[in-house]
């Protein structure tokens, strides 16, 4: 078993505090490794160090840090089979979205190298004679990134691909109950003699503790989280101390509207896929069901088709496993926790509706629910399981209303082969991404932000890229020789 240590300063370092933090395979209950219980003085010990490193690193020409960028994405995909088995051991995942967060990640590090050519400012037209308005773009400073423990890392490439190409330096704090990746990944940047000490720097602990102090912190210049809104509205009340700038992304409860005129098997697929992704663990996936009171019945059935072909286990030891363990004990306590409360009070179970049946490991059967209320609880808060509450409408204005009737608002989808009512619903949904006749996830170049307590902020593309830069205008006088 691995004891790791923190990174600070271009060295490992051992945390001025004694306690550790033990991670555990969610699929066994084993503990797999340590992680130190990081204190305040680590955190001023690694802010410090990336406020020393910004200074230089700011300097440095845009190209030169969009080649470093590019070859860490290079050196992961070199150690791309051991981040995979990391990632399945750590967070659950069966093989195929493993594989395939590690492959964003990778892809996310050479698209952002990719800006370093674009990072572009203005020259805006002067009232004064002889003089010229320069807009600048430059880096906003020093970044504490918080990443999740659901997609540890394509968020962390996330956040810190985007730090390092637009020159701001990072310290980040992995989950605690995910961290075995970025520390995989730190093995990388220590190996890269090319990028300074001080650009990189993690710190590991809990997030009161870690999380709490980096918001607080004068030298740190934008908090960049993604996590529960619970956890962001703390980020946010610490961060207001010195009104540093925060990025969040937050929860989700991500409907789904089915009308009569969708291609049923496109959106059972879909939603299919939108739910159990991740074993439900996704802010972005569907969350609930809307479905025209005509084409309930047969959409059901192809739901409970499709969640009964789903293989229930360990993604490691059973290759057929398409769907894992949650994360932790107290997730799997929640979800059936939600799932008894919505019987108590009507709802139907199709399918699943109970653990798993495993011996070890926080195992949760694909769950569909029918026959919900609107004010249920597992229709109104996240759920973050594979479980589906689905309820019908009878109009589309029923369903856009029932939709929007949330304090989330990070992503949707609508089902419908009929243009008009695509763009209805397109139009009239309140959330930072709506999906049409497609599973819920998003491109690297598009841009990942929420409405209301999803978030402020966002990630992705060009907009994502820009949230990690301040602008400078310069008022430039010159002597005009002719006069």
């Amino acid at each position: 078993m691995q004891k790791h240590q923190l990174y600070i300063n271009g060295e490992y370092t051992n945390s001025d505090g004694s306690e550790w933090i033990d991670v555990l395979n969610p699929a066994t209950e084993e503990v797999i490794s340590q992680i130190p219980k990081g204190t305040k003085n680590d955190v001023e010990r690694a802010v410090q160090a990336a406020s020393e490193a910004q200074k230089e690193w700011e300097l440095t020409p845009n190209i030169e840090r969009g080649k470093l960028v590019r070859k860490l994405g290079d050196k992961i995909e070199e150690n791309r089979a051991t981040f995979i088995e990391l990632l399945q051991e750590e967070q659950g995942k069966d093989y195929e979205l493993a594989s395939g967060e590690i492959d964003l990640a990778i892809d996310y590090f050479r698209y952002m190298s990719e800006w370093a050519r674009r990072i572009e400012g203005e020259i805006v037209p002067s009232d004064r004679k002889n003089e010229n308005i320069f807009v600048y773009k430059k880096p906003i400073g020093v970044v504490a990134g918080i990443v999740p423990w659901n997609f540890p890392m394509f968020i962390l490439a996330r956040k810190v691909a985007t730090s390092l190409v637009t020159g701001c330096t990072i310290v980040l704090k992995p989950s605690q109950q995910t961290p075995n990746t970025a520390m995989e990944f730190t093995k990388i940047v220590d190996s890269m003699t090319d990028i300074p000490k001080g650009v990189y720097n993690v710190v590991t602990g809990t997030g009161s503790e870690i999380g709490n102090t980096l918001a607080t912190h004068p030298n740190v210049h934008m908090i960049t989280m993604t996590g529960s809104v619970q956890a962001g509205t703390k980020v946010m009340e610490a961060a207001a101390q010195n009104i540093t700038k925060v990025n969040l992304e937050l929860g989700g409860k991500a409907p789904a509207i089915v009308t009569a005129n969708a291609d049923l098997d496109i959106a059972a697929d879909s939603i299919t896929t939108s739910r159990l992704a991740n074993n439900g663990q996704a802010c972005t996936n569907a969350e609930r069901v809307y479905v025209h009171e005509s084409v309930a019945e047969e959409l059901i059935s192809k739901l409970r088709h499709r969640f009964e072909s789903k293989v229930l286990g360990d993604p490691r030891e059973n290759k057929e496993a398409d769907v894992g363990p949650l994360v932790s004990k107290d997730r799997l306590e929640e979800v059936e926790s939600m799932v008894k409360e919505a019987v108590n009070a009507g709802a139907k179970v199709e399918i699943g509706g109970e653990r798993g049946d495993q011996e070890h490991g926080f195992f949760f059967k694909p769950t569909i629910l029918t026959n919900v209320e609107h004010d249920m609880k597992v229709v109104q808060e996240e759920i973050f399981g594979p479980v589906i509450p689905i309820a019908t409408f009878k109009t589309l204005d029923e369903a856009i209303e029932k939709g929007n009737d949330t304090e989330y608002g990070l992503s949707s989808s609508v089902y419908t082969d009929d243009m008009n009512e695509a763009m209805r619903v397109v139009n009239e949904l309140k959330f930072g991404e709506t999906f049409v006749n497609r599973e819920n996830f998003e491109a690297v170049q598009g841009y990942h932000a929420g409405m209301r307590k999803s978030g402020l902020g966002g990630a992705d593309g060009k907009h994502g890229m820009e949230d990690f830069l301040v602008t400078q205008v310069v008022y430039m006088q010159y002597k005009d020789d002719k006069q």
